[in-house]
């Protein structure tokens, strides 16, 4: 067997956290008393104080609407070299829930480090949605 090499961008893609901001997530008149911009803001905020190993990005609708707001952890390379696939969280409403997501980045994310127990719960796979 070969062994795996990457070039470029992708050998130093980091831990991505995907924040929806959708039809549902994000939308005040769905999650009343949210403050989603100060949300997206300290997530941004953690990763550029990261230095590179957390990156954030918005998408439109990702789909599980039911358990919006969603944030989707993809892994680093090192991550996804080690088996770590895209882990999609719901209900990410409350501060606990963005501690959790930027332990977890900062921990390594999947492949690297597993989500804390109550993160865990808060797991969505979202074929079955």
């Amino acid at each position: 067997m070969s062994p795996v090499v990457s070039i470029g961008a992708a050998a130093r893609r980091p831990c991505t956290l995907v924040v929806c901001r959708g039809c549902c997530c994000g939308d005040p008149r769905k999650n009343p008393g949210i403050d989603h911009a100060w949300q997206l803001e300290r997530l941004r905020s953690a990763a550029a104080a990261s230095r590179g190993r957390i990156a954030v990005r918005t998408s439109d609708c990702l789909g599980p609407c039911g358990q919006a707001n969603i944030v989707v952890v993809q892994p680093s390379y090192e991550g996804r070299r080690r088996g770590g696939r895209a882990a999609w969280v719901g209900f990410v409403t409350d501060d606990e829930s963005l501690d959790g997501i930027l332990a977890w980045a900062e921990a390594g994310g999947p492949g690297l480090a597993e989500p804390s127990a109550t993160l865990a719960l808060q797991l969505v796979d979202p074929r079955t949605v």
